[in-house]
């Protein structure tokens, strides 16, 4: 008698993970694909969190039914003790400048930081019990978790990789070269010299948050005027005082002009109101055209450091290729300029490109590079899934809140006739607020957590951002768009699937600008319509443009083509599913809550369709109470 044996091979399983900064997230990976990963926030609901990430670790294990006594390694995504010896070294070489942030930050590094491994043991005992002896801890560096995040999910075999952003240990930016399961270090630019810091220092002089207000400044600066003798002047004056540009897109800030070393701001606010002629904006108060003319100035800087940058990547790898990552990757405007200058072949960015991919990157470089791990590349599409690598939930977990909150439903169990209704009410001029599948993960919404709504709307900008979001009226949206429709519509030649990327509308499809365009004020401008997808369509006549994959993402594909049937245009706002202050929905219960906040007409969780009407309490102020935080 012959016995057949299956013999079952232990897959390697690593978890990533990032915290204690800001945006704190979770990453796990089974033999190099990534099964899950999620960021913290969208659990605690509280925005950018950097506490332990206990929840979107307990998320991973859960998804992939793996122990921590289990894993291969457990890697956190920078060095610590390098980070606490820059911290050391900048204020010895500011001394006697920054004794008082000295004091406060060293005892937080000393209790704290300085015993990030019994931190991060502690945190894991608080999901579970384990052996502590058995567990390996591995700690990259910064940005080669960057650099690693971005390089081994694309589908290239080897490409030049740039990584930008704040500041990790040293380093603020890098280029690297990657190949095969090989990622080889060929420069950095290093603290205090960081174009993430120069970008955020902007942002806090235009009134917004650290941090996460970059991407408002993004927003902003199309309203300022590119032609203006002001806007010239701005671009001179940084250029002059504030930052120095080499060819190779390396740069070195003037300290004069900074508190962010040593100080408890970014930046000397007596000279930089000295140099460009205003104080510093407070957060919510409006903005002057000169406010607007120094966006745009600091944005066109950024650019043309960030394509140096480039070129300099492409000059010393000698690759068609590029991969992107940090958090200046998701400035989608230089993203844009880059595809758009034809140096690369191709192009692909992190969707996660902040700290939180760096868990991702960190559990990456553990695979192939401390473990030895070959990579298995995609040749048809990258390794990320689409991001959709969160949670979703069964129609039971989707009942049992629903009945929680008596809320009223119907459930389509057809999905073509779910897509018919919703292209139907979104034809009408309603707001669908939208949850289906697993949750993205990185900033953006993808059609799995996002609030949809018709981008030929003229209103719906307005409407969008005063009435459903809360927020600032200039902000802009972005078009979803099927992958195969995207040239009918937009000048982009690529796909654009996580939202990164900046293009041209078409002209066939914008309307011409008033002659006195320019010396509108900022709401004249935001109301004048431009296109025949006004909602989407920013000042310049660009786009943040994502396009989506019928294999992909089926079921957003799908809804699309329903719009498409019902009106021909198949294109769509997507904005992220949540309000001002707070982290996109995760759960049912978060989209039930966030949709009776707001004013938005329809709730779509997975196959049950709510209207907004027809909800207990609806219209009662006392029982959906507005409490926005600031953002």
């Amino acid at each position: 008698m012959v016995l057949n044996t299956a013999y079952s091979v232990k897959q390697k399983t690593i978890l990533g993970i990032s915290a204690f900064y800001h945006d704190s997230a979770a990453a796990i990976l089974m033999d190099g694909r990534i099964e899950a990963a999620a960021q913290e926030e969208r659990f605690t609901r509280e925005k950018h969190t950097a506490i332990f990430p206990e929840n979107a670790i307990r998320y991973c294990l859960e998804e992939t039914g793996i122990h921590i006594d289990e894993l291969d390694a457990v890697v956190f995504y920078d060095k610590p003790l390098l980070k606490f010896e820059r911290l050391l070294e900048t204020y010895y070489a500011f001394a006697p400048r920054g004794l008082r942030q000295f004091i406060v930050s060293i005892p937080v590094w000393l209790r704290e930081k300085m015993f990030l491994k019994k931190m991060i043991r502690d945190g894991l005992s608080e999901i579970e019990s384990y052996n502590r002896k058995n567990l390996k801890l591995l700690f990259p560096e910064h940005h080669l978790s960057h650099a690693a995040s971005a390089f081994y999910p694309s589908s290239f075999q080897e490409s030049a990789i740039l990584t930008i952003d704040g500041v990790g240990e040293w380093a603020t930016a890098s280029i690297c070269h990657g190949k095969g399961n090989r990622i080889k270090k060929i420069k950095e630019l290093r603290f205090p010299h960081s174009v993430g810091l120069l970008y955020s220092a902007f942002t806090y002089y235009l009134g917004f948050r650290v941090n996460s207000g970059e991407y408002k400044l993004m927003g902003l600066a199309p309203y300022g005027n590119p032609k203006s003798i002001q806007t010239q002047k701005f671009r001179d004056l940084i250029k002059k005082h504030i930052v120095e540009i080499k060819e190779d897109g390396s740069i070195r800030l003037n300290q004069d002009y900074f508190n962010y070393a040593t100080g408890l701001k970014m930046v000397n606010e007596k000279k930089w109101e000295s140099l460009f002629g205003f104080p510093k904006n407070e957060p919510g108060e409006n903005f002057s055209q000169e406010q607007c003319n120094l966006a745009y100035a600091i944005q066109s800087v950024t650019e043309e450091i960030v394509m140096k940058m480039a070129e300099e990547a492409k000059r010393s790898t000698g690759s068609e290729n590029l991969c992107m990552a940090g958090g200046v990757a998701l400035n989608c405007v230089a993203n844009g300029k880059i595809q758009e200058s034809g140096l690369f072949k191709n192009l692909f960015i992190q969707p996660a490109a902040g700290d939180a991919g760096g868990a991702l990157g960190a559990a990456q470089m553990a695979h192939h590079i401390y473990f030895e791990e070959p990579r298995e590349i995609k040749k048809s599409s990258d390794g990320m899934s689409g991001a959709q690598l969160g949670p979703s939930f069964s129609d039971k977990e989707i009942i049992q809140t629903l009945k929680k909150q008596k809320a009223v439903y119907q459930k389509i169990e057809d999905y073509g006739r779910l897509c018919a209704q919703c292209a139907e009410l979104l034809s009408r001029g309603n707001v669908v607020g939208w949850l289906r599948g697993r949750m993205e993960f990185g900033p953006r919404a993808l059609g799995n957590r996002s609030i949809l709504a018709d981008a030929r709307d003229a209103e719906m900008q307005k409407k969008l951002n005063t009435k459903i979001k809360y927020r600032e009226s200039f902000r802009p949206f972005a078009p979803s768009v099927p992958e195969e429709d995207a040239a009918d519509y937009f000048d982009l030649e690529v796909p654009s699937p996580y939202m990164l990327l900046v293009a041209d509308v078409k002209k066939g499809r914008i309307k011409p600008r008033p002659e006195n365009y320019h010396d509108l004020n900022l709401f004249d401008k935001l109301y004048h319509q431009r296109s025949d997808i006004p909602a989407v369509t920013h000042l310049d006549y660009s786009a943040r443009v994502q396009t989506v994959n019928k294999n992909t993402n089926p079921d957003y594909w799908k809804l699309l083509q329903a719009f498409k049937e019902k009106t021909g245009f198949s294109v769509l706002v997507n904005t992220s599913f949540n309000v001002r202050g707070e982290p996109i929905v995760c759960t049912p219960d978060d989209a039930y809550a966030c949709f009776m906040k707001t004013e938005m007409d329809y709730l779509v969780i997975e196959n049950f369709l709510l209207k907004k009407t027809d909800q207990p309490d609806w219209n009662n102020p006392n029982k959906w109470k507005k409490e926005f935080r600031p953002d």
